[in-house]
């Protein structure tokens, strides 16, 4: 009876033996057993494994703000760590891994060309993370379109436009084109709005009435009060500025309309024009 035991268990023992060396060929050069897909996968899983605990263990003392962003750091580092282990796992498990190189040569080129831009987005959002030049809230202005960060990702980043507009922007931009940040220096802007009257107006009255406009509005801030710029003697008028400041770079324009209203309002009830150029026509007729 024991006999038929150990025959039995020698059987299941070959048996079991022969599914892990059971070998599946691809090519002539690229194979791999039963056996070797098993410690590929074992390995994967192992390494799934100690990089969770890593990631629990380096995070648990972070802000949360920043905790984000190292999870989405963290999130491709993973991936880089899983193709390497992959291929170390491959080769150990006796793969010709140059054969599989060499026989997806051509694929491997076209894929890389292919996320060339896929890279740059990716490398621009881990430089914006650590350098962090742009924050969440932040109003940034790129390519002449302006609006308030939502989001930041290592591919790309989510501002709202001033027209509740979602722009999608790839980060690889930030590193090809000048970005403006309006709020780097905190969330006040200084803004203006320009004017134009006509030669001989009273400068002084004019400066009362720019001043006074820009006081009345709500939204525009007493400290630092604003200022009026004579800025040039024109073709055909004398140019002024109002410079303000503002809590909200979103309320610029229409802050902006306010004044304007104001403004034109104000100078028509004191007699001041605000020119437009003009231009006289000489018609000469040659005698016949």
């Amino acid at each position: 009876m024991q006999d038929k035991l150990e025959q039995v268990a020698e059987t299941i023992l070959e048996e079991a033996n022969s599914i892990l060396e059971y070998t599946f060929t691809f090519t002539k050069d690229i194979s791999i057993s039963f056996r070797g897909l098993l410690f590929v996968v074992v390995a994967l899983i192992v390494t799934a494994f100690v990089l969770k605990l890593l990631r629990k263990f380096i995070t648990r003392k972070i802000p949360p703000n920043d905790k984000v962003k190292f999870v989405s750091v963290f999130s491709y580092i993973r991936w880089v760590v899983f193709i390497a282990i992959f291929l170390v796992a491959m080769d150990a498990s006796g793969v010709n891994v140059t054969a599989i190189f060499a026989a997806s040569a051509v694929l491997l080129i076209g894929v890389g060309l292919a996320l060339q831009t896929l890279f740059q987005d990716i490398i621009s959002g881990i430089f914006i993370l650590v350098d962090q030049s742009v924050h969440v809230g932040d109003i940034i202005e790129l390519e002449g379109k302006v609006g308030r960060v939502l989001d930041i990702r290592l591919r790309t980043t989510r501002a709202v436009t001033i027209d509740n507009k979602v722009l999608v922007i790839p980060n690889h931009l930030y590193l090809t084109n000048i970005l403006f940040n309006w709020t780097e220096n905190g969330t006040q802007t200084r803004e203006s709005v320009n004017v134009g009257v006509s030669y001989g107006s009273d400068v002084e009255l004019v400066r009362s009435i720019l001043l006074v406009a820009a006081a009345k509005h709500n939204k525009i801030l007493k400290k630092p009060i604003p200022k009026v710029l004579f800025t040039d003697f024109a073709d055909s008028s004398l140019n002024f500025k109002i410079i303000f400041t503002l809590n909200d770079s979103f309320e610029t324009r229409f802050v902006q309309s306010d004044l304007r209203f104001e403004i034109d309002k104000k100078f028509r009830e004191n007699g001041i024009t605000i020119p437009f150029p003009q231009r006289d026509v000489h018609v000469f007729q040659q005698p016949l």
